[in-house]
């Protein structure tokens, strides 16, 4: 009888022991589910703000993108008024030559024209002296070649200078020079001296004309501006 309760007593003992363990265990459960829920709502979480700040970096880029064209445009349009500007100031500083303003120097030619040394007896005279047209065909080649300033037995020209014939002397501004005429021209002797001297040319037309030329290069033309006399009141 004793060993009955013995026996019932371990199987009880048993039980409770069963029972406990399952309610712990079932208790234990819900919590797992718990934590798992909680991490994955976390996870979740960081996702989206990762894509959002993922979206955010896109448009930077973007905006950078565009930001760096803008400063390239105003890189380029600096650039191009830098350019603009300091061809501005060449244009200036080559337009005062022109006018005389500012005296000149630098390599060049000098064309020098002189009347025929043969005169026939039997010819007109003044179909063996220099004329003002031949002057003009000189000047003028001189100025479509690149010629930044030009001279006239030592009379500069300028944008306004009148040249005429009076009988054997030539009149430039007022002026008046006999032969023979020596016209320089400050420029690039590579260019100017092959324009006077091409087939057909400036050169071959006053020969034609009996004039004699002679074209010779200068390293060094000086020429005084115009105005001078106006700069010391």
């Amino acid at each position: 009888m004793k060993g009955r309760y013995v026996l019932l007593s371990l199987v009880m003992l048993v039980v409770g022991f069963l029972i406990s363990f399952s309610y712990q265990l079932t208790s234990e459960k819900p919590n797992n589910n718990v934590a798992s829920s909680a991490q994955w709502k976390r996870e979740f979480e960081l996702k989206e703000k990762l894509i959002v700040q993922e979206e955010r970096n896109r448009d930077l880029q973007q905006e950078l993108y565009r930001n760096q064209e803008k400063v390239r445009e105003y890189e380029e349009n600096l650039k191009n008024e830098k350019r603009i500007f300091y061809n501005l100031v060449e244009d200036v500083e080559r337009f005062r030559m022109y006018v005389g303003e500012v005296g000149v120097h630098g390599q060049g030619i000098e064309v020098t024209l002189k009347d025929a040394s043969y005169i026939p007896d039997t010819e007109n005279v003044n179909n063996y002296i220099v004329h003002e047209n031949h002057i003009f065909k000189v000047v003028n080649e001189l100025l479509i070649s690149g010629a930044s300033a030009i001279s006239i037995n030592g009379q500069r020209l300028s944008h306004d200078s009148y040249i005429y014939c009076n009988g054997p002397v030539i009149t430039v501004d007022g002026n008046q020079y006999p032969a023979p005429f020596v016209i320089s021209a400050i420029g690039d002797t590579n260019v100017l001296k092959p324009a006077l001297n091409i087939a057909g040319g400036v050169v071959e037309q006053l020969v034609y004309d009996n004039i004699e030329v002679i074209v010779e290069e200068k390293s060094d033309i000086k020429m005084d501006p115009l105005l001078q006399e106006n700069k010391n009141p």
